[in-house]
């Protein structure tokens, strides 16, 4: 796959994963009633306007989604092309009626096509070529506490958690462990079937896009208030927390005894007392 990361319905190829995400940023967001509006066209007209402006509205949560991937080796640019393609997926399947948001709908659809991507490009991945095995595969992979073997506690630990033999354990334990090892059993009839999220593969971080943009807006309003109650200081006790806890690096209190020329103990009281009026007033903002 190309390095290059595209927009899709725009067409546009960014050559920076950063850049991309900056552009998926900005890129408007939708209301519940727009976003209803907007499926509705599509489902029931087949409006394509439509579902780029839908798909282009969420692509922003398909790159926190996607990180939460990046342990299994894969170029990031690669998980969120992956991710994008099942939100694609997703839109065309979205229901409006159901009452949902589209992105709690489309979370398990991005997913699972990041696991089928991974599955595919991951090299000693081609040792699980049955459902079953897959399952075990990546609840080994997240299982194991060490580099090294298991021990027999471990193994039947691990083979009591899938419900399965402490000999299937130990045999991929074998396969995940042989590197140059090529394994090209037949698949299974279930081959081509989208693994589910809910069994395998979980990401590593809270991938819940509602989750996240509720943690982005709560530290906002939470930033917003500490400058508010900063501002209201004098300037000896915001220059003391500014010093002591906002900047970059951490001052020591005889560094601020020596700029204003008292006891390091006095600005010790000084910086006790600033926290205690700053706590109450961000109290007061918050009321």
């Amino acid at each position: 796959m190309s390095n290059a990361l595209a927009i899709p319905g725009i067409g546009k190829s960014i050559r920076s994963v950063n850049d991309y995400i900056v552009a998926v940023n900005q890129l408007p967001k939708l209301s519940a009633e727009e976003e209803r509006e907007l499926a509705t066209r599509f489902r029931r007209q087949n409006d394509l306007e439509a579902a780029k402006q839908l798909i282009l509205a969420n692509l922003r949560y398909v790159v926190p989604i996607a990180k939460g991937y990046l342990g299994y080796g894969l170029p990031l640019a690669d998980l969120i092309q992956e991710g994008n393609i099942g939100l694609m997926k997703a839109v065309k399947r979205y229901d409006p009626a159901v009452g949902v948001r589209l992105i709690s709908f489309a979370v398990h659809w991005i997913r699972a096509e990041i696991h089928e991507f991974i599955l595919r490009n991951w090299r000693i991945v081609k040792i699980a070529t049955t459902k079953a095995q897959r399952k075990l595969f990546f609840n080994l992979r997240k299982a194991r506490k060490r580099l090294n073997w298991l021990n027999q506690n471990e193994a039947e630990a691990i083979a009591k958690d899938l419900g399965v033999k402490v000999e299937t354990v130990r045999e991929m334990e074998k396969r995940m462990n042989g590197q140059d090892m090529a394994f090209d059993g037949g698949a299974d009839e279930e081959e081509n079937a989208s693994p589910a999220p809910v069994h395998f593969l979980h990401a590593r971080i809270d991938s819940d896009p509602a989750h996240q943009l509720e943690e982005h807006e709560w530290q906002q309003v939470e930033h917003e208030r500490l400058q508010a109650a900063l501002s209201q200081l004098d300037e000896r006790s915001r220059d003391i927390l500014q010093s002591r806890w906002l900047g970059e690096k951490k001052v020591t209190l005889q560094e601020l005894a020596d700029r204003y020329g008292v006891s390091a103990e006095r600005i010790r009281q000084l910086e006790k007392n600033a926290l205690k009026k700053l706590k109450h007033l961000m109290l007061a903002e918050a009321a």
